[in-house]
This record gives structure tokens, sequence and C-alpha cells, in this order.
């Protein structure tokens, strides 16, 4: 029994760290050359539902092609300390690097 609970926890600190690492593996930040904030949407091509000012941080989670074939990514990040999942934004107006 206090093997597989060793186990347990072991896996779920892995699984945690992981994430972490992937976060901090790769990091981006909104970049739209017209100096405007970047519209975030509730879906590719859909409503409005936030902007983002150029140069903050966000990971992009997922990405997806609209009918035109132009990438959309799913962006999320921490704002005052809190993690937020933001939403979908045109790929080029966001520019991503190694840490």
């Amino acid at each position: 029994m206090t093997r597989l609970t060793g186990t347990l926890a072991l896996s779920i600190f892995a699984m945690i760290i992981g994430m972490n690492a992937a976060h901090a593996e790769r990091v981006c930040k909104v970049t739209d050359p017209t100096g405007t904030p970047l519209n975030i949407r509730d879906q590719p091509n859909g409503k409005v539902i936030n902007k983002l000012r150029n140069e903050r941080e966000v990971y992009i989670t997922e990405t997806t092609y609209d009918d035109r074939s132009r990438p959309w990514v799913y962006l999320e990040g921490y704002y005052k300390g809190e993690y937020r999942h933001w939403g979908w934004a045109i790929r080029e107006f966001v520019s991503c690097y190694d840490r």
C-alpha cells in the first residue's frame, strides 16, 4: 500500500513538473505591428472577447487553421498573478522564443 501511494505521488509530481517545464521552455509575446491591442476571439474568426497589448507574455496551448488556411492560436497566460485562458488570435501577431 505504501509503495502504491508513493508511486502515485511521484507520478502526480512528475506531471505537475512537466506542465511547468513546458511553460518555461517556450515563451511567446504579443507582437501586433499595428501598435494597437491584439483582438482575442472566442473562436478562430469569431467574436472579439478581449484585447492584449504588445509585449504581453502568453503561452500557445492549441493551434488550428481557418477555411483560408490561416493559422490561429489559443492563448493563455498570467495576469496579476492569476492564470488566464484568453482565447484565439491570428498566429502571425504572436512571436515565440526559447528561454
